[in-house]
């Protein structure tokens, strides 16, 4: 009876890494998605952004839909935790006003960041009208979003470093309309100057909600 006899040269099987080849995955969608919209995004192309097979991909997401979900619960999201939701909570033992003036000059509005806009707003406005469970995902991240700067707001009031005639969840809707209003005029306008003069405005918006025999300059 013969016996194979094992090829000492073969190699052994590169061990899978689904984790990483997932994540591979959603990063390159998301910038995809970022650059041409959700509708106009590539699968070929982000399948050779990773050289990962279409049959990996739809193992990690079972539709194109499924990986736009997760774009924005993962990617998306969590971008916002960074850019706000993060640096409100460790401010929250100082001025609020001071805290909210400093996020806001924070965000990013490099040429790239002012040609290509803001990834919540981009989405917002191409699927909101077009799938409704895009549009759920998204209004979750403005809520959330929305209810950590009137935390801020109502930290600041019971401190009286925020004027009292405030409602604020109203003035968290009103900063949040003027920081995306303004990304979407100088992506429109592809001009850096019309966000920085739009940080001086919300900046300007932001002092006066301290009361009038508190107020100074931030």
């Amino acid at each position: 009876m013969l016996v194979a006899r094992k090829n000492p040269k073969r190699r052994a099987p590169r061990p899978r890494n689904p984790e990483r080849t997932r994540e591979h995955l959603l990063q390159a969608a998301f910038r995809e998605v970022y650059r041409y919209g959700f509708q106009s995004a590539g699968v070929d192309t982000i399948l050779a952004a990773t050289n990962v097979t279409k049959g990996a991909l739809y193992y990690h997401f079972e539709s194109k839909e499924a990986l736009g979900y997760a774009i924005i619960e993962e990617v998306v999201a969590k971008l916002t935790r960074d850019r706000w939701m993060l640096p409100l909570q460790r401010g929250k033992d100082k001025d609020a006003v001071d805290t909210l003036i400093g996020v806001v000059r924070a965000i990013p509005h490099r040429p790239r960041d002012v040609k290509s806009g803001c990834p919540l707003v981009n989405l917002a406005q191409e699927m909101s009208q077009l799938d409704e469970q895009f549009r759920k995902r998204l209004e979750r991240i403005f809520h959330a979003w929305r209810e950590a700067i009137a935390l801020v707001l109502r930290r600041g009031q019971s401190l009286g470093t925020v004027r009292r005639d405030l409602v604020p969840e109203e003035s968290a809707s009103f900063l949040i309309a003027m920081v995306e209003g303004y990304e979407v005029l100088a992506k429109n306008a592809q001009d850096e100057k019309v966000w920085n003069v739009g940080i001086r405005n919300i900046v300007g918006w932001l002092r006066s909600l301290r009361p009038a025999d508190n107020y100074k300059r931030g």
